[in-house]
């Protein structure tokens, strides 16, 4: 079969190497992908790069539709929220991935809060702003800390804990003044939950779900969890803290009512749910719900899976999915995040890599182009490098022994990735 994934980083990457694995696809083109991406030609399944953004849906169907491309991936936010499945659907492609209506869980999150609230989903308590001085006039009252969010799509720079009054007024004040377009003119302001946080994608074709191996991600960019929130500096899969009994919890009060909930309001989801979930005193609450795989947690979570990947995305679409395996390898896997120099404020671009060709099989590449053959910095994530083993301690020692032996001008990584489990 001939596969189409949309996108360009390091989620995609991890998507192409697993769908390159599998003995029913035989090409895979990326649209536009990167320049690491492109080495995957040749491991497994040809792969080819097409110039096409992902939001520009209707060459995206167009070429589809003309190059014989047998089954579409939409793995970023922003083309499933603007309907890239609808648009491949009526051209009849089908495509992994919920429908417009259905991504509004992640498109808006005064939607996502109403419907939880709707189906007695446990969730941090909120309020809904598209006022300014509204929006301050809870601030000046609310306890603290408390958490300002943008309603819509921000690139995950969306979100901001204000730990005092005057820095929760600055995020309401810069989001409504345009810092994050439109996205930012409604705000949802949170009450501040406390404890760990894991990550559970979810395969789910709208009535059977199948979770996958928990994730806990780090957002921070400095060791120690300091510094600006990133888009992920290191992952872990499993998470040492999501047991059977969470797991069995989660399933009950969050999972099936979530998709349960969806389907009842005629927007059922097929594709991958991502829980963001917090583990409170009072038991699993949901921080955020997204429509797709999330970064870093697919480089971790699809190296552990053994069932096959194009399987499953069909039978998302076809409302099969409680027929098939989905079935994860013992063990763990880590995840290291090199970054550019500057990230996320302004990262520098253009400096070489020097990545050893025996670990490229080992590395998700993210921010990277390619100058006469050589692979240089683009971006703020540059590379994921990735460990696996039986414990997790292992695959944490593995990437970070990888790590050590890739270079670039400015690079920075965290060495204290789920430092509290690595030797205990």
């Amino acid at each position: 079969m001939k596969v189409m994934v949309i996108g360009s980083g390091g989620r995609e990457h991890a998507l192409v190497r697993k769908l390159a694995q599998s003995p029913r696809v035989s090409e895979i083109v990326v649209a536009p992908g990167n320049a690491g991406i492109a080495r995957e030609d040749g491991r497994g399944a040809a792969v080819t790069r097409v110039p096409i953004g992902a939001l520009d849906i209707d060459e995206l169907v167009t070429y589809a539709a003309s190059n014989a491309v047998d089954f579409a991936v939409v793995a970023p936010d922003d083309p499933l929220v603007a309907g890239a499945v609808d648009a491949f659907a009526a051209a009849g492609i089908p495509a992994f991935g919920p429908n417009a209506a259905a991504a509004q869980i992640e498109g808006s999150k005064s939607f996502a809060k109403a419907f939880m609230a709707r189906h007695a989903i446990p969730t941090a308590g909120y309020a809904v702003y598209d006022d300014e001085a509204a929006a301050l006039a809870h601030i000046a009252t609310c306890p603290l800390p408390v958490v300002v969010k943008a309603d819509g799509l921000a690139l995950g720079k969306g979100v901001t804990v204000a730990l005092t009054r005057e820095d929760a007024e600055s995020a309401v004040r810069e989001a409504m003044a345009g810092r994050f377009g439109e996205s930012g003119k409604r705000l949802v302001i949170e009450e501040f939950l406390t404890g760990p946080e894991v990550t559970v994608l979810a395969f789910t074709d709208g009535k059977a779900i199948r979770p996958m191996v928990s994730a806990m991600d780090h957002k921070r960019l400095l060791d120690g969890d300091q510094g600006p929130n990133t888009g992920g500096m290191g992952v872990i899969a499993p998470s040492p803290l999501y047991t059977p009994e969470v797991a069995q919890r989660c399933e009950r009060e969050i999972f099936r009512p979530t998709v349960d909930g969806l389907a009842e309001e005629g927007t059922p989801f097929t594709g991958c749910l991502y829980f963001g979930l917090i583990l409170t005193e009072d038991g699993p609450k949901v921080i955020e719900y997204n429509c797709r795989f999330g970064d870093p947690e697919t480089q971790v979570v699809l190296p552990l899976l053994e069932s096959d990947l194009l399987t499953i995305f069909e039978a998302t679409t076809n409302g099969t999915l409680g027929e098939v395996d989905v079935d994860f390898a013992p063990g763990a896997a880590a995840c290291v995040v090199m970054s550019a120099e500057g990230y996320p404020a302004s990262p520098r671009r253009g400096d070489p890599i020097d990545l050893p060709a025996d670990l490229e099989e080992h590395v998700v590449m993210a921010g990277v182009a390619e100058n006469e053959g050589q692979l240089v910095t683009n971006g703020g994530r540059v590379l994921g490098v990735v460990g696996q083993a039986d414990t997790l301690a292992g695959a944490l020692d593995l990437a970070y022994e990888r790590t050590a032996r890739i270079s670039f001008a400015g690079a920075h990584y965290r060495t204290d990735i789920a430092h509290q489990f690595r030797h205990p």
